[in-house]
């Protein structure tokens, strides 16, 4: 099972934070480092110093490391036109080697939307769903050739489709637990299927919904990757897992129910059971993020024992 580091910048990080987080990512041996897109923190924080934008943060990172993975869990399809989108990821994807991905949701915050004058429609899935098209249309499209789209919310003409990432393919994520409409889009653009703070029942659920989809769609159910997305509070004893849990202002209770929470074998023991459902990569919410003793103690207690 793969572990990658999962950030939530919106709720107090500025780059040169982001950019320890990820460089400990990096030298302890994780598989990847993700961010979230937001410009609006949420809950009792004061977010200060500020929003970072997630793929400017991203071409940072692109040049300050060399192995991860690096990406976004989600950008919203309300923040960005298509092409400009797929013009920017392809570009961040050349700046780092080819190590970028895309994960790509409806967009849901209508608050940030409010505080920074981004339009919020009603009608956002389909505007995911052709923005899904687009960008993976132009990323495919050979050079020398045009790309067209006509669709409800997004057309193209005649589009150059450059430039190209590094990557044959920039593997694209979709996440979520809607029933019906997200397991089919999963199933026709998505290489990694991932489910946000969801329980081990809720995602042997939705995981057995996208292969059922995936098989409808005359596609391989295993040809996607399932992962989970989780808060992490791990310590080395009772007093150690309480410390970081008041750190983040979350009980320890509800964190052993509803993430990855306690000592290192008790969060082997859950990781384990996800691992039962077919989920074979975690992204570890980091939420204290000058905690880089955190990181220390996973990949030294808890990565040895995945393999």
């Amino acid at each position: 099972m793969d572990l990658r580091i999962f950030t939530e910048p919106q709720q107090g990080a500025d780059y040169q934070t982001l950019l320890r987080v990820a460089k400990a990512t990096e030298d302890l041996g994780y598989d990847g480092f993700f961010r979230s897109d937001h410009y609006l923190r949420m809950g009792e924080v004061d977010g200060l110093p500020g929003p970072t934008d997630a793929w400017i943060t991203l071409a940072g990172l692109a040049r300050e490391t060399s192995r991860i993975r690096l990406g976004t869990l989600m950008t919203a399809a309300t923040f960005r036109l298509p092409g400009v989108l797929a013009i920017q990821v392809a570009q961040v994807d050349q700046m780092s080697g080819g190590r970028i991905e895309l994960g790509l949701g409806a967009g849901w915050y209508e608050a940030e939307h409010r505080a920074y004058g981004i339009p919020f429609p009603a009608a956002r899935i389909g505007r995911l769903e052709e923005q899904l098209a687009i960008v993976t249309g132009l990323w495919r499209t050979e050079p020398g050739k045009t790309f067209d789209f006509e669709g409800r919310y997004y057309q193209l003409k005649d589009s150059p489709a450059l430039p190209k990432p590094a990557q044959e393919r920039i593997p694209v994520l979709i996440g979520g637990m809607g029933a019906e409409r997200t397991p089919r889009l999963a199933a026709r653009f998505a290489d990694e299927f991932n489910l946000p703070f969801a329980s081990v029942a809720d995602t042997a659920a939705q995981i057995t919904r996208v292969r059922e989809a995936a098989a409808a769609h005359g596609r391989a159910p295993d040809s996607l990757i399932y992962s989970n997305a989780l808060v992490a509070c791990v310590g080395r004893d009772d007093a150690e897992v309480s410390r970081r849990a008041a750190a983040i202002g979350r009980d320890v209770a509800e964190l052993k129910e509803n993430g990855l929470a306690g000592t290192p074998a008790e969060v082997v023991d859950k990781l384990g059971r996800y691992a039962e459902t077919g989920s074979t990569r975690i992204y570890l919410q980091i939420l204290d993020l000058d905690d880089l003793e955190h990181l220390v103690l996973v990949a030294d207690q808890v990565m040895p024992q995945l393999s």
